[in-house]
């Protein structure tokens, strides 16, 4: 049973935020390159901007045009949008997002897509406006057998699935268990181990990705670590301070972004929603529960295989970026792959026009 949602604010809860923010003890400054991580005058500036011209309202009107509902699955409450097609015929296609990601993420890409899919845009638990878990046990596979009983719920007998970061490994998941229903999945990228049996005979492309990982692994990783390890403890500092937050969630979309084309708002948008909704804490238990699987299947080793169509799309600014080779050991049935010019991890967000050309070039071969 699902309930119709909006969303609203209290007024004290943003006016609180105001309070902080204008309370902020700062510390000193390191390097403006971001080499030590968000530049306090950065970061001072867009939370001056945030707590003085930043209109979290603007964002509630335009999330709010578009059909949202709760609905319990196993126990949890689960935000979702669902935007139908004018096309009754269209086929039902679910999104999911990921880390510091949400739905606001493919705010862009609805109204494009939504011509030719009926649109299923949920918050993963933890995040959003989906309820928080209150016991371990909610990790990446318990993910997608809920989405499975949402689209069959919702009367969805045959879709498609997309994702992207967490929405790579839930999707992939999803085609394991309810590949009888799937036409396809779309994935950016695909999660996928370097081959071995590649070793002695690499591309310059291999090359720069195993490069990529060993990069990341050195300098990229250390929240993953404490979101892995010590979700709690990190939390209670995140969910206090909303210049903190800010500052932990900015620096990954300017890392992981192919060059940081965000707006103020924008990037304000999604971090306003972490803050607002109270998720810091219960958004980084994910890591806790998958992500040292996660890490095996793109950096060392996998020994399941995904059998349903599939398209990839490698956006040059993501990390992985499996080469097509490595990705058919374990997906069988690429049916699409593209290696893009242009674009990072938050492929929706970043490249709306390039994301929403790729999902609708992979569904017309499946559907």
């Amino acid at each position: 049973m699902s309930t119709p949602f909006r969303i609203d604010v209290p007024q004290e809860a943003l006016d609180d935020l105001g309070a902080r923010l204008r309370a902020t003890r700062w510390p000193e400054a390191g390097p403006d390159d971001w080499s030590q991580g968000t530049p306090l005058g950065y970061l001072r500036s867009l939370c001056d901007y945030w707590a003085s011209g930043y209109d979290w309202r603007s964002l509630e009107a335009r999330v709010n045009r578009f059909p949202q509902y709760r609905t319990e699955i196993d126990g949890l409450g689960i935000h979702y949008l669902h935007v139908r097609s004018p096309d009754p015929a269209a086929l039902p296609l679910i999104l999911t997002h990921g880390w510091p990601g949400s739905f606001v993420e493919f705010l862009k890409v609805i109204e494009p897509l939504s011509r030719e899919f009926h649109l299923v845009i949920p918050s993963l638990p933890g995040y959003g406006f989906s309820d928080k878990p209150t016991s371990p046990g909610w990790g990446i596979e318990r993910i997608a057998a809920a989405w499975a009983a949402l689209m069959a719920g919702l009367g969805y007998s045959r879709y498609g699935a997309q994702g992207g970061d967490w929405g790579t490994s839930i999707t992939t998941s999803l085609a394991q268990r309810d590949a009888a229903h799937l036409a396809g999945i779309h994935l950016n990228p695909p999660i996928a181990a370097p081959d071995p049996a590649t070793f002695d005979d690499l591309t310059p492309a291999e090359r720069a990705a195993l490069s990529a990982l060993d990069h990341a692994s050195r300098w990229e990783d250390g929240y993953s670590v404490l979101q892995s390890t010590r979700p709690q403890t990190v939390g209670y500092g995140l969910l206090d301070s909303p210049a903190g937050l800010c500052g932990w969630l900015v620096e990954k979309f300017h890392a992981w972004s192919d060059g940081f084309p965000f707006t103020r708002d924008e990037l304000l948008d999604d971090v306003t929603l972490y803050w607002l909704t109270g998720t810091a804490t219960s958004s980084a238990r994910l890591y806790w529960e998958s992500i040292r699987k996660v890490q095996r299947w793109f950096s060392e080793s996998t020994d399941d295989t995904v059998d349903v169509p599939t398209g990839c799309s490698i956006f040059p600014a993501e990390m992985p970026r499996p080469s097509r080779r490595w990705a058919e050991k374990r997906y069988t049935d690429i049916r699409h792959w593209n290696e893009l010019p242009r674009g990072g991890h938050f492929a929706a967000y970043e490249q709306p026009e390039l994301f929403a050309d790729e999902v609708r070039t992979f569904f017309r071969l499946v559907r």
